[in-house]
């Protein structure tokens, strides 16, 4: 990597490997078990959903600092990938149900990731219709063409990180399969960015708050 490309390092990593690790932990001390009542499985699952959420707030960071131009497209690739290969590693198994649960994690943050990476990247077309693209991409799952469904996913999140919303009732009607799950990772995505845009303004002190 050119000189003045590490240059623009800023004195803040968006993402760690201990962050990781932590989230881990906390999965592990869930003892989640897919067979109790619902009730329990929400209330132990939730630490699924947050650690997709804290990996896409520190996405959403880099993003916006990519649009302040504060981070070339070379940069903002490349603190993805770093996070990519954080977060996609594979995991010590822990128990056959967690283990599901984090494959699941992984799966969707695979379809988000890959969308932030579209969008940094400028791979997408931002009049395109998301629901062509979405049907595009089930339509390849279907052919065994996965490369081309994760393609279609990652420029339906380009899209949405454009400011386009993921249509509910075609959502709903989604087919059991790997493309449901990497657009699970890209609704993750559009409930970030609606929940809060306080990724946009953020302190470099704040790596440590959430964990």
């Amino acid at each position: 990597m050119p000189e003045h490309e590490m240059n623009q390092v800023p004195p803040y990593e968006f993402y760690t490997q201990k962050r990781w690790e932590n989230w881990l932990g906390r999965a592990k001390e869930s003892g989640f078990q897919i067979k109790e009542s619902e009730e329990e499985a929400s209330k132990e699952s939730a630490v699924f959903v947050n650690m997709v959420d804290d990996v896409i707030l520190a996405c959403l960071k880099v993003t916006a600092r990519f649009e302040k131009e504060m981070l070339s497209k070379e940069m903002t690739l490349h603190i993805l990938e770093e996070i990519r290969d954080i977060v996609l590693a594979e995991v010590e198994p822990i128990s056959e149900d967690i283990d599901l649960m984090i494959d699941s994690v992984q799966t969707s943050l695979m379809g988000a990731l890959v969308a932030f990476e579209c969008y940094a990247m400028g791979d997408y077309e931002e009049g395109a219709d998301i629901n062509e693209l979405i049907k595009a991409a089930i339509d390849a799952e279907a052919s065994d063409n996965l490369e081309l469904a994760l393609d279609y996913t990652a420029q339906c999140g380009a899209i949405v990180l454009k400011g386009q919303t993921l249509p509910e009732e075609v959502m709903a009607d989604l087919p059991y399969g790997i493309v449901a799950e990497w657009l699970d990772g890209i609704d993750s995505i559009s409930a970030a960015m609606v929940g809060s845009d306080s990724y946009k303004e953020f302190d470099e002190d704040d790596e440590d708050d959430a964990i």
